[in-house]
């Protein structure tokens, strides 16, 4: 079954989309609710639309209070969408959103929903039901385990492998979980390297001078005298085949391995010439070379003004370099983002990564309705509401801010890397609102929770002596 995008909804669905994107944002979150689960019941497809029901039944389940009379009647709904599972399993997925709708995160009704969605053919609807438990539950070896099964049956090894690697991490003794790992790191390999395209080993290796060859170009790190050998014997390949793309890519990754960064420029211009541009990856490839040469760049000039004193012709130059450096790394960046924006506009993950670059090259007024727009995807929402929240700080605008971190904030339980962000973003707008009291909360949260998290510590033990004295 083929994913659906906001492009792809009638007029009708996509205004009932909209509408629920403007619910949410009011917290208005049955109404949201109830206009999300009529556009999936007419278009199962659009996971996007699911990811946000989903976003918007645990907030508000957050926002409730619970009480001891509330008679569940999850049991009997998830029993009938279980009779309703072998008929019609689409049927099965729309019955048992209605359990979710007031217990996002049960464990019988996602497992039924992931069941559901496999035999619908479904995939990423049921990968998403069991990344929603994991949501709850991080560290739940059995749910990690069903969705390694789930992305080995979908043939995505490289998704498999980091589930694999999370297991081990947490039971380093899960022997299982070591082997399945294993095997898809090898699956990732073959399919990265065109194995399962062969229809023999000989189709890959013709000789036993080509296998050598081909072993230290799949080493990690060559010498310096592997590297030189092996581009000679790669170019002279491409001067017989000029227009072979994998040779030039192959001269790029190896003027790349050998640090040469304007040599692996012009060998990954040339492969995207050859492709004429229509090979995003090779494009994003010689746009990150081209950042690497601005940071080394940019890390050089730093240094140089960092170990000699200001003055003299040398150093304002230098200074001036390192002025115009970080400010074409900026455009890059923004022109890269919004070139990507313009070939998929409906992409609301582009939308987000547009609307962070404009925010780290200052450019926060630029980047309001971008992050405004990229919070309507959940995988970006809460890393768009914590740049809002910085852009409306430095735009002066602390009551918007406040309000964009708040909200942020009460959507996550969990107290990850990006809320410990979001929570001492807003500690700051409350320092400089003048909210001492709400300040030193936001800043204990993150000291019980991470001593060492930026100057968390300082901050919360100077409280102390300042009240001491």
């Amino acid at each position: 079954m083929a994913l659906k995008h906001e492009k792809d909804l009638s007029d009708e669905l996509r205004s009932s989309w909209l509408k629920a994107m403007a619910a949410i944002e009011r917290r208005n979150f049955g109404y949201a609710i109830e206009l999300l689960q009529n556009v999936l019941q007419q278009e199962p497809e659009f996971l996007t639309g699911r990811q946000m029901l989903r976003r918007a039944e645990v907030t508000r389940l957050k926002a409730e209070k619970k009480t001891f009379f509330n008679i569940s009647t999850a049991p009997l709904a998830a029993m009938k969408a279980q009779r309703e599972l072998k008929k019609n399993p689409r049927k099965a997925i729309e019955l048992i959103e209605k359990v979710l709708e007031t217990n996002p995160y049960n464990l019988q009704a996602n497992m039924i929903l992931k069941e559901a969605a496999v035999a619908a053919d479904f995939p990423d609807l049921a990968i998403f039901a069991m990344r929603t438990l994991l949501e709850e539950k991080p560290r739940s070896v059995k749910i990690l385990h069903e969705l390694g099964r789930l992305y080995n049956q979908y043939e995505r090894a490289e998704n498999a492998v980091e589930v694999y690697n999370r297991i081990t991490e947490i039971d380093p003794l899960d022997l299982v979980a070591a082997k399945l790992g294993k095997d898809a790191s090898a699956r990732a390999s073959m399919k990265k390297g065109g194995w399962t395209e062969a229809e023999s080993y000989r189709d890959l290796i013709k000789d036993k001078d080509a296998a050598v060859s081909l072993e230290q170009q799949s080493r990690v790190q060559l010498s310096d005298e592997s590297l030189e050998r092996q581009i000679s014997e790669v170019f002279a390949q491409h001067e017989t085949d000029p227009q072979n793309i994998d040779l030039a890519k192959r001269l790029g990754a190896l003027h790349d391995q050998k640090d040469d960064l304007e040599g692996a420029i012009a060998w990954y211009e040339y492969a995207v010439a050859l492709t004429n541009r229509n090979d995003p990856g090779l494009v994003r490839k010689v746009s990150d070379l081209k950042m690497r040469q601005l940071d080394r760049q940019i890390r050089e000039d730093e240094q140089f003004l960092a170990e000699h004193e200001a003055g003299g012709e040398e150093f304002t130059a230098r200074a001036r370099k390192l002025e115009e450096a970080k400010r074409h790394r900026a455009e890059i960046l923004i022109d890269d983002a919004r070139k990507r924006l313009d070939r998929n506009p409906t992409d609301l993950q582009l939308r987000y990564e547009l609307g962070e670059q404009l925010t780290n090259a200052g450019r926060y007024r630029d980047a309001l309705p971008e992050l405004q727009r990229a919070r309507q995807n959940p995988n970006a929402r809460l890393k768009a509401m914590n740049l809002l929240g910085r852009c409306y700080r430095e735009l002066g605008m602390l009551d918007l801010a406040a309000k964009q971190l708040e909200d942020a904030a009460r959507e996550m339980l969990v107290m990850d890397a990006t809320k410990k962000e979001i929570v001492y973003n807003l500690g700051l707008v409350y320092e400089q609102m003048g909210e001492s009291g709400k300040y030193i909360d936001a800043m204990k949260r993150l000291y019980e929770a991470d001593y060492g998290y930026r100057d968390v510590a300082l901050r919360v033990e100077k409280s102390y002596s300042s009240s001491e004295s």
